[in-house]
């Protein structure tokens, strides 16, 4: 599970410092994607993403890691994958 975040992390990466960003509004006070800095500049630079956004980013990725992407398969135990060769 965390191979793949980590893979979907380095891509994303990749894909913001070549210039590649989604289009629109990242908030209601017309600010767009393009308007925050890549890699850690957009947590800890001068134009960084606002408090409240980051917080809502890490308490919804910690929602995704707690409820959602459990390590187990239809209630089996975690590490046993039904139908694992």
């Amino acid at each position: 599970k965390h191979g793949r975040i980590c893979q979907l992390a380095f891509l994303g990466q990749i894909t913001t410092r070549n210039g590649v960003h989604l289009s629109g509004d990242i908030d209601y006070s017309g600010h767009s994607f393009e308007s925050y800095p890549n890699g850690l500049a957009a947590v800890f630079g001068d134009n960084a993403i606002p408090q409240s956004g980051l917080l809502q980013l890490v308490a919804f990725v910690g929602f995704l890691e707690l409820f959602v992407m459990k390590d187990s398969a239809n209630g089996a135990e975690p590490g046993d994958f039904p139908g694992d060769f």
